[in-house]
């Protein structure tokens, strides 16, 4: 089973109160998380014990640059920004480095997978 693991606590807070359904990550991760995969939505840090929070789908995986993101993808990623700009600082705080326009992203939109029918 894959995971899609998140360390950041307020995306953690976002995923619990499920406002975020998008991550945006650095790369092209696309071969790792192929559309219509079944995936754990995980938190913790690095080499650290991680939290299953639910299981998800991958609904789509598109593979941009930073620059080219739309106000959906940035919304879904995190409702609290607002522009590119602000993601490329937010993703320089996480990264600790140097993030710009012309990188290459992967965004993935997910939604939760409920048990019960």
């Amino acid at each position: 089973m894959m995971a899609l693991n998140f360390q950041a606590p307020k995306h953690k807070k976002m995923l619990m109160e499920r406002t975020k359904n998008c991550t945006v990550r650095l790369g092209d991760e696309s071969d790792k998380f192929p559309e219509d995969s079944i995936v754990w939505i995980t938190s913790g840090v690095r080499g650290e014990p991680k939290h299953k929070l639910y299981t998800a789908f991958i609904d789509k995986v598109r593979v941009k640059t930073m620059g080219t993101l739309t106000s959906a993808d940035l919304g879904h990623q995190n409702p609290e920004i607002n522009s590119v700009e602000e993601l490329v600082a937010d993703f320089e705080k996480i990264y600790k480095r140097r993030v710009t326009k012309e990188d290459t992203v992967t965004v993935i939109y997910f939604s939760e997978v409920h048990e019960d029918l």
